[in-house]
């Protein structure tokens, strides 16, 4: 007598051989742990900016009323595009090239993005080479920035110990010297004297060169194995500046004089509030601290299971990170406030923003300090911590864009392909550890991310609400999350971010000012190179768009235009059992008749999840009845 056979999709998950499909794409790769991603996007989003942009731009903006255009931009802007992302990469999971699976006519948005992020990690990494440099730098019992008097001081230096050595009671005019950290940075770290400007960048500083090698030999072994290694790594670098930043504050606020800065910081200056400047400085604040449009998060959110909660993730993200923002002004403004009253000068006077807050003023106040060389360690350790895991996702970004376009041939050589990107953007970076090194940081950072981004931000946003459609982009999250976008959202998304965003462009534009490092102007052909930059990235989607329409048959409108817009056949959740509805049936290879099925064949019975995707069947179905009558 034959075994009776039990129909294959009774049987209960316990008498299985194994689990069918799990909830990610082994393939692909997902995350090990649940804080894995949570501490990824935290680590991405908090980064050099929080401690050397924000604190600066709030007190040059009202001081603490700039924190009202600030959670303001942050609510119209910044949480919703966010959340868009995380939305867009957990559905499909994919990287920021395949995502266009949405609309094929916008691929050139994900080729955009790309260069934007290899550029930005090609001169962010030269960041983190100077924080290595100043890292080790402290590893002496006297700080070399300390004292003048050694070979690269010129006689303009003025050293403070010898003020406060000579019981001077006047307040000493400090106008026309310069500190000896100032001209540690500028004459001994860049040795910019041997550059006369940006055309003559002069020969390579060996010691930054390694510096840059060893950075970007940490940056590749920590995603030698994609999110599973930075996964990991993120538990302490997403965590342990936190606890930096903590002791600096706490150091900080402690010092005599401490408090001259934090009033300097906070005071509010409401006559600001009134000025458009502080409210398109209060966005783009948002806009870049957030690092939407990057890809990154986007990239993140694909090695989500299909179920994460991103809803809530996407408030613990956003909040935190400005409330660090925050923090960190208190901690370099105590600082600030207890150096000039050493110096005997007004606060305004050492206040600076960007790499002179972290190379020139704060190593200069951490010499003035007891065990300055301990102070120092701490301050680059913290910024090197930050630095590394925004960079992390920008490699992650690029890495995973590409394998997910080649799927068969890059995916099982994921790590040889990841160093021979790190390769090429370190050959690529060699310039920037020249004596003019500094002069194309400076190009870079100006041009790289700027107007470009802005277009593929607003294009992106545009394309979700207004071609691929707001309702079906909300049944989709309804689909994944169980609810569906309140009127907030829907609100921001069609209206309010790209309003504010286009704002910030226009103004960006009208406003332009041509780069400048201290004294020096850039000759006009850098200024040309630098907005070509920009206009590269922004000019990647005509081209795409040109190369879907060409890929479509029949004539250029009717056909090309209208059929490479719609999703692509296979766009939706990337595991059959997470497709309902029109997603049914749609994957390559599809064998089952029903994904809800394999939910019941997997968990024994009906899910919530399962519920909602029967809801939203029925939704679809009556309007599809509705669209016929």
């Amino acid at each position: 007598l034959t075994q009776p056979v039990t129909p294959d999709l009774l049987v209960s998950p316990s008498s299985q051989d194994g689990d069918l499909g799990s909830e990610c794409p082994e393939d692909r790769g997902n995350w090990t742990g649940r804080l894995d991603f949570l501490l990824s996007c935290i680590g991405y989003c908090v980064g050099l900016g929080n401690v050397w942009r924000f604190p600066y731009r709030a007190y040059t903006n009202g001081g603490g009323a700039f924190l009202v255009p600030y959670f303001i931009m942050l609510a119209i802007c910044g949480i919703p595009i966010f959340f868009m992302e995380l939305s867009l990469g957990q559905f499909s999971s994919l990287g920021p090239l395949a995502v266009w699976k949405i609309s094929p006519l916008f691929k050139g948005v994900g080729m955009g993005t790309i260069l934007i992020v290899s550029l930005v990690a090609i001169y962010y990494n030269m960041i983190i080479a100077y924080v290595l440099f100043y890292l080790f730098a402290s590893l002496t019992s006297d700080l070399p920035w300390q004292h003048c008097g050694n070979w690269w001081n010129t006689d303009l230096c003025l050293d403070h110990h010898v003020i406060k050595a000579g019981n001077n009671t006047l307040p000493v005019n400090i106008s026309n010297t310069v500190s000896p950290s100032e001209e540690y940075w500028s004459r001994y770290v860049l040795h910019i004297q041997g550059s006369s400007g940006i055309g003559d960048p002069g020969r390579i500083r060996w010691n930054l060169c390694l510096c840059l090698l060893l950075s970007w030999t940490i940056v590749y072994l920590c995603i030698l194995k994609g999110v599973k290694s930075s996964g990991k790594v993120v538990y302490f670098t997403a965590t342990f500046p936190y606890l930096i930043l903590v002791m600096l504050l706490i150091r900080g606020v402690t010092l005599e004089g401490a408090w001259k800065g934090i009033q300097f910081y906070l005071t509010p200056q409401f006559d600001h509030l009134l000025s458009s400047k502080v409210w398109i400085e209060a966005a783009l604040q948002i806009f870049y601290s957030l690092g939407v449009g990057f890809g990154g998060l986007l990239t993140f959110a694909s090695y989500n299971t299909f179920h994460q909660n991103i809803y809530r993730d996407t408030f613990i993200v956003t909040l935190g990170n400005a409330i660090t923002s925050i923090l960190a002004g208190f901690a370099i403004f105590s600082v600030l406030g207890y150096m000039s009253q050493e110096l005997g000068v007004p606060v305004n006077q050492v206040a600076k923003a960007g790499p002179g807050l972290a190379f020139v003023v704060y190593p200069q106040a951490m010499t003035m300090l007891p065990l300055s060389p301990f102070w120092s360690f701490l301050f680059f350790f913290m910024l090197l911590t930050l630095g590394l895991d925004s960079q992390f996702a920008f490699m992650e970004t690029i890495v995973t864009a590409v394998t997910d376009e080649f799927p068969y041939y890059l995916r099982p050589k994921k790590a040889s392909f990841s160093a021979v990107i790190c390769i090429a953007l370190f050959l690529m970076g060699l310039i920037l550890t020249t004596e003019g090194g500094m002069y194309w940081l400076v190009l870079l950072d100006d041009y790289s991310a700027g107007f470009g981004l802005m277009v593929v931000v607003i294009t992106t946003c545009l394309v979700v609400t207004r071609v691929y459609g707001m309702k079906r982009f909300c049944r989709d999250i309804h689909m994944m999350l169980g609810f569906k976008p309140g009127p907030y959202f829907r609100a921001c998304w069609m209206v309010l971010s790209p309003a504010t965003m286009m704002a910030l462009l226009v103004y960006n534009i009208v406003k332009y000012q041509p780069s400048e490092y201290g004294n020096y102007r850039f000759p006009t052909w850098a200024e040309v190179l630098g907005i070509l930059m920009g206009v590269l990235s922004c000019l990647m989607i005509p081209m795409g768009m040109v190369a879907a329409v060409l890929q479509e048959e029949g004539t250029l409108w009717e056909v090309g235009v209208q059929q490479a817009s719609r999703p692509a056949m296979d766009w939706g959740p990337s595991l059959e059992e997470n497709r309902t509805g029109v997603y049914v049936a749609s994957l390559a290879g599809s064998q089952s008749p029903k994904p809800l099925m394999v939910h019941m064949r997997k968990y024994g019975g009906i899910t919530s999840y399962e519920n909602t995707a029967i809801e939203v069947d029925r939704e679809m179905e009556e309007e599809d009845e509705e669209e016929s009558m």
